[in-house]
């Protein structure tokens, strides 16, 4: 009987798995392409292929993934139609918010368009005072008006947000038993079990996208679970944390929002085992995948932890590793801007239909596409050989933007990457210079697919002076996946 611990990373483009066999110490890693229609089947495939490999998915004792499901589903709007019931009075704080700007002189900015359309924002007659005090009854009739106005617009979830139900939940919680009673399928999410702290914009809008994530992220995790054990494994799964920890599938169901830095955090909390272990203390981590690139700072071996950011421009309220997260990844597409600008990302190509190299599909100039031009990735296979390359295919999509900015199709390619590379050196020094630190006295620790390949040039631009590239650095995420338990 085996002893083995499994970590999954499920990325944008590619899903990474690493098996630690305890008894033995060796570890083994390997990937397969992402499923972005259902992410749970790569994690089947890849479980499927551990017979090949020597390995039983029966002798599993240890099952943890790191995701970026829930940050996927904010980014392309394909969470839940969600329902809030609120104070009266309240129904418009999502798009008050608070009065800050990210870019004060920047007319063009605008704020992303609410989780929840204003018909579906319903107000009731409630009110607590600031100690938790009933000064207003709940209206329980008004609260089953509601509920059956939400089920007439076929909502999926229901997030409920009275005022000072940090201080006494008993409101929200009578009106989650009420609408439960009318909408029995309908998912629900407190922000007195979600945020309990004061602050409405915050509690609200942090509940709110707790709601509209819930359906998808429990169609997922029972996928997951199912596949999973289809596949053999047996063990209890985990999914990181935002915070970098491990938790139960029944609070990530419960709480999806607390995982939409789960993927990043992973590799953050792995990086920092690694510079303990090579005496670097002081680290910057860049982590590029297919889709986006993750950095974040450690000082004397501690991830620097935040408890208020933006995800795709909406806040949100929970623990979470300061993660800076940007569109420029291996996938990223490179176009041009109204001024015929070349510019790359956010946009990716993603798994599918994936850069023109990989024979998927794909058209559209990527940066990996760009690397194969020149030959820094090998212009036949990647993978240990698993899989193969169209370099000509590659050549035919630097090519078609060459042709647009009237450059050659290899100063175009490299054009491609210096771009890419100021725009990774710029998420570092938001982590780090904006932040008061001295980029001279920390190491650049480059992992993911793309991290070491691009980590000296990224290096040059920062004037970082030390790189290190971990072993196996594409799965630093995986393998953190069962390293606190």
């Amino acid at each position: 009987m085996g002893n083995i611990r499994v970590g999954i990373d499920v990325g944008g483009t590619f899903t990474d798995f690493t098996v630690l066999d305890d008894e033995t110490g060796n570890m083994r890693h390997f990937k397969v392409s992402s499923t972005p229609h259902d992410p749970s089947e790569a994690i089947e495939t890849g479980i499927a292929g551990f017979a090949e490999r020597g390995l039983q998915a029966s002798d599993v004792v240890h099952f943890g993934h790191g995701t970026t499901v829930a940050t996927n589903m904010v980014i392309e709007r394909r969470g839940g139609k969600t329902g809030l019931l609120t104070t009266e009075g309240f129904r418009d704080v999502l798009e008050i918010g608070r009065q800050t700007r990210p870019d004060l002189f920047d007319m063009s900015v605008r704020k992303p368009d609410p989780l929840v359309v204003r018909p579906l924002r319903l107000e009731v007659a409630e009110r607590l005072g600031p100690a938790g005090e009933v000064i207003v009854p709940l209206d329980e009739a008004g609260v089953e008006a509601a509920a059956e106005r939400f089920k007439q617009e076929g909502v999926e979830a229901v997030a409920i947000g009275f005022l000072h139900s940090y201080r006494n939940p008993a409101h929200e919680r009578r009106a989650g038993e009420i609408i439960r009673k009318h909408l029995p399928g309908v998912f629900i999410s407190l922000s007195s079990d979600v945020l309990p702290e004061f602050r409405e914009y915050e509690r609200i809008s942090t509940t709110v996208m707790n709601a509209y994530l819930m359906p998808r992220m429990d169609g997922y995790l029972d996928r997951f679970m199912t596949r999973s054990r289809k596949a053999g494994i047996e063990a209890k799964p985990y999914t990181i944390h935002s915070n970098g920890g491990l938790m139960s599938t029944e609070t990530a169901r419960n709480y999806p929002v607390r995982t939409c830095l789960s993927g990043p955090a992973a590799g953050v909390v792995g990086a920092s085992l690694v510079g303990k272990a090579v005496s670097f203390p002081d680290i910057i981590t860049y982590d590029v995948g297919g889709t986006s690139t993750d950095v974040a700072l450690i000082a004397n071996g501690k991830p620097a932890y935040s408890t208020d950011r933006d995800v795709a421009g909406y806040s949100i309220r929970c623990p979470m590793v300061d993660v800076n997260v940007i569109g420029a990844g291996g996938g990223s597409i490179a176009w041009l801007d109204d001024a015929g600008g070349l510019k790359v990302g956010p946009q990716s190509a993603a798994a599918v239909p994936g850069p023109a190299a990989y024979g998927k599909g794909g058209t559209d100039a990527t940066i990996s596409d760009a690397n194969i031009v020149l030959q820094r990735l090998n212009p036949i296979a990647l993978l240990d050989g698993a899989m193969p390359v169209d370099r000509e295919a590659a050549l035919k999509a630097v090519g078609a933007v060459a042709e647009k900015i009237g450059r050659s199709v290899e100063d175009t390619a490299w054009g491609i990457i210096r771009i890419a590379v100021a725009n990774m050196a710029r998420a570092i020094r938001a982590v780090s210079m904006d932040k008061g630190h001295d980029l001279k006295s920390f190491a650049l620790m480059a992992f993911g697919g793309a991290g070491p390949l691009h980590s000296s040039l990224v290096a040059a631009e920062t004037g970082l002076n030390t790189v290190i590239i971990p072993e196996s650095p594409a799965r630093c995420a995986p393998a953190a996946c069962f390293c606190r338990t």
